[in-house]
Parts: structure tokens; C-alpha cells; sequence
């Protein structure tokens, strides 16, 4: 799906959070990756194979 040069991070690496945005929704809370990772703001993660990362960053908890 990339066409960059070099090429971005394949889904399937560790690292396929560095590949570069080809859409973006911030309204909606979503990015879609060229290697067709879609990221969210809460730092979750739907991968092309439809495997979900769940979120990496704590929760924020509501203030007493």
C-alpha cells in the first residue's frame, strides 16, 4: 500500500506506528496509516489483519 521512499514500516512490525498518515479524522478521533493501520487518540490501534492493540496510555479518571 506504501509507495514512500523508503518504504514506511509494515503493519506486521513493531514499529508500524511510524508509517505516515493518509487520512485523518481528528473530529472523529481516527488516522489511517499508508500500511493500513488505523490508529485512534487513545492510542489504540486496528491493524489491516483486524487485530485490535488496545490503548497504550492510562485511562484518565474522572475527577472526584
Amino acid at each position: 500500500m506504501c509507495t514512500h521512499k523508503p518504504p514506511c514500516p509494515d503493519a506486521n512490525c513493531a514499529d508500524h506506528g511510524a508509517a505516515r498518515p493518509v487520512a485523518r479524522h481528528p473530529e472523529q478521533g481516527w488516522s489511517l496509516l499508508c500500511n493500513g493501520v488505523l490508529t485512534f487518540e487513545d492510542t489504540g490501534e486496528l491493524l489491516p489483519s483486524g487485530e485490535v492493540v488496545p490503548p497504550r496510555r492510562p485511562a484518565e479518571k474522572d475527577a472526584a
